[in-house]
């Protein structure tokens, strides 16, 4: 059987309200899962950033605030999961530092490393010891960098992706499914993460055998955000 995550990511806009919206949508719409994104920005933000300003919703801040904004801290990740568990539907986030995965593993049991982290190989290493259950996404990576990722975070699902946002059809390359299968397969799932228009290339990867599918959601396209 296929498993369904939706990727909220950071589209709720920090808002606890938002967020619990996208969890019902994404229950609503029979996804197995849904996931944000983990990050300490102090961490996670680049110095040249940091002090960047930023036109927000809130105001002009710097790019730093800004992004510190957008975290969920413990008390309200702790309400999420267990609104989640109400609906009969599994929290968990992309972590990206060592910081967040610490974090999150108090309150979820599995973990995904983006495809921007995954190069990242002490964050593999340790995400793996937290987390009982680890996907790592391959978009933006090498062949090389694949193989390390894969190495240190010995993932459970490893899924095809293109990180272009939106990716043109043309660019998806979903035979690279077939070659992970066939490299990977006899220790890790195959799955597939989206970031292309419509479905039609989603159901072709599930026929190519990918047991995971990932899409990103949002209540609303022509809503602020990143």
């Amino acid at each position: 059987m296929v498993k369904v995550i939706s990727e909220g990511g950071i589209n709720h806009n920090g808002s606890m309200d938002l967020c619990k919206e996208l969890i019902m949508l994404s229950k609503v719409a029979g996804a197995d899962y849904v996931k944000i994104q983990k990050r300490n920005p102090d961490v996670c933000v680049p110095e040249a950033q940091k002090s960047k300003r930023r036109n927000t919703p809130w105001g002009e801040m710097s790019y730093l605030e800004y992004k510190h904004r957008m975290e969920f801290s413990e008390e309200q990740i702790k309400e999420l999961c267990d609104y989640s568990k109400s609906l009969g539907i599994e929290f968990f986030a992309s972590v990206w530092d060592v910081d967040s995965a610490r974090f999150m593993a108090k309150y979820t049991r599995i973990a995904k490393l983006g495809s921007a982290s995954i190069t990242d190989y002490e964050l593999c290493k340790v995400t793996r010891e937290l987390f009982d259950f680890v996907i790592i996404s391959t978009g933006m990576s090498t062949e090389e960098e694949v193989e390390k990722a894969v190495e240190a975070s010995q993932p459970d699902v490893i899924m095809h992706t293109n990180s272009t946002y939106p990716c043109p059809v043309g660019e998806l390359n979903l035979r690279y499914i077939e070659h992970l299968k066939e490299k990977y397969g006899d220790n890790a799932e195959i799955g597939y993460s989206g970031h292309e228009y419509g479905l039609v290339s989603t159901f072709a990867a599930v026929a190519m055998g990918s047991t995971w599918v990932e899409r990103h959601v949002t209540l609303d396209r022509n809503m602020w955000g990143s």
